[in-house]
């Protein structure tokens, strides 16, 4: 038996009624979801200044990351300072490759591109890595305070000995002579070219450089090493930025701490006959998300034609194998690949 009475409507109005009600809710449903999807994501500065983000737009050519280190472009204000600040200080720098192999036939035009370019004027240590010294002579002519070391190391067959052995090698390199004679050291692919002017502005505690293929691209796409099986790996929910094995450096006991680390994670993986993607990229993005940069370098000090790669205002330095590797034959022998 009913409690209360039930109230009749008529019966075209009945259902008319939860019809419209009905259609009422799907189309309230489905606006609210349109809307959540199209909210514009707001981005919060540091301290007032330009951040970049993860996978932001480099456009506004940002001063900061978004923990605070300094963003380098070479023409900037901050630039400016940081140069005025270093000349009156006293130091030396390293430059050190690996030249093994197919890829001593950059060397002479590394060494030439980074005479003009590379801390024109200071005080700089080449340490050439190399299992070809011929390629050496005649020897380049260095300016002053200039001076060149080869350090030999056994013939690589095969790029999977070259990938295990290239951060073993830096390491103790390092550890036995670098540090005993400069005060900073950048390790650098040999198949590069220094373009414009790089200066003290690239100089810091730990310093890394944006991958320009992927600066702007949002995090998801970046290439980290996602196997759980590998010292490399990367979860989901990990990460800054991607940066570039092509140029990275510091003070030599940073350096020297990446490149023990990056070695030691890369033979455990050996070990178990684990190889990470990425190769030794993979493993310098797993240490560089524990330990974040205290100087990162724009596009700008790594740079190569592609679709994705942003414009920037100075190309400083310029991949040569990259830029290679993403051209048809023809172009190929244009960039003398």
């Amino acid at each position: 038996m009913a409690v209360f009475p039930t109230i009749r409507l008529p019966p075209g109005l009945n259902r008319l009624t939860w019809r419209q009600l009905f259609l009422l809710c799907v189309l309230l449903s489905g606006l609210m979801y349109f809307l959540r999807l199209r909210r514009p994501v707001t981005i919060r500065p540091v301290s007032g200044s330009r951040t970049l983000e993860r996978g932001h737009d480099l456009s506004h050519r940002p001063t900061r990351t978004s923990w605070g280190a300094p963003l380098v472009w070479g023409d900037s204000e901050v630039s400016e300072r940081q140069r005025a600040a270093f000349a009156q200080r006293s130091f030396r720098v390293g430059l050190m490759v690996l030249a093994v192999g197919r890829y001593t036939h950059y060397l002479q035009h590394f060494l030439q591109s980074a005479e003009t370019h590379f801390l024109p004027g200071l005080p700089v240590n080449y340490y050439i890595l190399t299992d070809n010294p011929e390629k050496l002579v005649p020897p380049p002519e260095l300016g002053e305070e200039r001076s060149l070391r080869v350090v030999p190391v056994a013939e690589m067959p095969g790029w999977e000995h070259l990938v295990r052995r290239r951060m073993d090698l830096l390491a103790s390199t390092i550890d036995n002579q670098v540090q005993q004679e400069v005060d900073y050291v950048f390790c650098a692919d040999v198949d590069q070219e220094f373009a414009s002017q790089v200066g003290t502005e690239i100089l810091g505690t730990l310093v890394a450089t944006l991958d320009p293929q992927h600066t702007s691209m949002p995090i998801y796409t970046y290439p980290y090493e996602r196997s759980p099986d590998s010292r490399a790996c990367v979860l989901d929910e990990e990460g800054d930025y991607y940066y570039t094995s092509e140029l990275y450096g510091g003070l030599c006991s940073e350096v020297m701490a990446l490149t023990k680390v990056c070695s030691q994670l890369i033979l455990q993986d050996h070990a178990l006959g684990v190889e990470a993607q990425g190769l030794e990229e993979s493993y310098l993005n797993r240490y560089l998300i524990d330990r974040r940069p205290t100087c990162v370098l724009s596009p700008e000090y790594s740079w190569w034609d592609s679709p994705v790669t942003p414009e920037v205002p100075q190309k400083r330095v310029i991949s040569l194998g990259r830029q290679c590797a993403s051209l048809r034959d023809q172009g190929k022998s244009a960039l003398n690949c």
